[in-house]
């Protein structure tokens, strides 16, 4: 093991780590996330009607969104974080879809009962400004990352870290959702495996995931991530668990 070269290489993954929109093509063929036992497209598709408005919030760079194909002067998206921001101004507006950009998921900038089908992956919502959205009888659809996700990872590279969203989980946010008022459709929970096959993979990943790893730095980390290398040398790989949950929900 070249201790020096290794290090040189993380180094340089560590200052590339950037992303536009949601794209983790740049370690595609370093790591693998095991799939879920559900299709959350397909259930979205198998609730969407051709004439919906469709309203996908914390949207990232719109990636999933218009995988989903859905007539664009029928879909609205919001998106927050401003390096996203200017991407989906530049990706979405140009389709037709009415996008605005929205930090604040307590007050999002649309009318009372203004949609159909509202979704969001892995993004924040708040429970009241779901029902509000929502005309009669209409669902809400959302795929969450849980308190646990990646939690192995973390805690090998930052020993003691605490969860950065404690009690995020499907039971708690299915509670929350039925006390808001909500017929609970569906409610699931899966804890899929993640698997990297390369240390730097893994560097550029927990750069990216900030909040899941805050301050990690290569400098840091070091000796931790050298023990992570042999364990790659062992083994091929190194794995950890995902947290997923999915909750559908109507409006009474």
């Amino acid at each position: 093991m070249d201790i020096e070269k290794l290090k040189k290489q993380w180094l340089a993954r560590e200052a590339a780590a950037k992303v536009k929109g949601w794209d983790f093509s740049e370690i595609e063929d370093s790591y693998e996330e095991f799939p879920l036992p559900w299709d959350y497209a397909e259930i979205i598709k198998s609730f969407l009607k051709p004439s919906d408005i469709l309203l996908d919030t914390d949207t990232g760079g719109g990636e999933f969104l218009l995988s989903l194909g859905h007539d664009p002067r029928l879909t609205f998206a919001t998106e927050g974080y401003a390096p996203n921001v200017a991407y989906c101004r530049e990706k979405l507006l140009p389709l037709g879809i009415n996008f605005k950009e929205a930090a604040d998921w307590k007050n999002l900038p649309f009318g009372e009962a203004s949609v159909n089908i509202m979704i969001n992956r892995h993004g924040d919502y708040h429970p009241p400004e779901v029902r509000r959205l929502l005309k009669p009888k209409e669902v809400f659809i959302t795929q969450q990352v849980g308190e646990d996700n990646e939690r192995g990872l973390v805690e090998m590279l930052l020993p003691g870290e605490k969860k950065p969203y404690e009690g995020w989980n499907r039971e708690q946010c299915t509670a929350a959702l039925d006390q808001a008022g909500f017929e609970i459709i569906r409610s699931e929970e899966a804890f899929p495996p993640i698997r990297f096959y390369d240390v730097g993979a893994l560097v550029w990943f927990a750069r990216i995931i900030e909040w899941e790893f805050p301050g990690f730095s290569v400098e840091k980390c070091f000796e931790r991530l050298l023990e992570v290398q042999r364990l790659i040398d062992e083994r091929g790989f190194i794995e950890d668990r995902t947290h997923r949950f999915l909750i559908v929900v109507g409006k009474k």
